[in-house]
């Protein structure tokens, strides 16, 4: 009994150390969006595209004249052609990659900035993390494709109308 009193009176005696929380509480990475949530968002948001360039493909490249894709050539082009909703046509072909870039950019980077002091020298330091998410990368790496192929069409199309 008297062992297990000693054993008690030293417990509350023990002194607790000080934990400073402030600088774990400054490296706390946030992230913008969720890496899940940015590339199911980001699979819809470059769906239209993939499959407008898709039917473009078939249809030039492998003639293959079928309703689905000839349809959709027209309805693009139909667009343009009204001036209420011409501007639809560039928000989807190039607007929704640009959104899918940025959103899975911020969903898999994270930027830290600390100015640190040691031994009277100041300095800043900027670390850039980046979290490997294959879906988010994959659809970061479509959109730009798409902009791309839609790029080097308007630059050649831009060069043949003045040939």
């Amino acid at each position: 009994m008297e062992n297990e009193q000693n054993f008690l009176d030293q417990m509350e005696n023990l002194k607790v150390p000080d934990v400073d929380t402030t600088p774990h509480q400054q490296k706390i990475k946030i992230t913008i969006m969720n890496a899940e949530r940015s590339a199911a968002l980001g699979v819809w948001l470059i769906a239209v595209p993939c499959f407008f360039l898709f039917c473009v493909i078939m249809y030039y490249a492998f003639h293959i004249k079928s309703s689905w894709f000839g349809a959709m050539y027209k309805l693009v082009t139909g667009l343009s052609k009204n001036p209420y909703i011409d501007f639809l046509a560039p928000v989807v072909l190039l607007i929704l990659p640009m959104i899918t870039i940025i959103i899975n950019t911020l969903a898999i980077t994270h930027v830290h900035y600390e100015k640190r002091t040691i031994s009277q020298l100041k300095y800043s330091e900027l670390n850039i993390t980046v979290k490997i998410k294959w879906l988010n990368i994959l659809l970061i790496l479509i959109s730009l494709t798409i902009l791309l192929i839609l790029l080097s069409f308007a630059m050649t199309e831009n060069i043949s109308i003045q040939n």
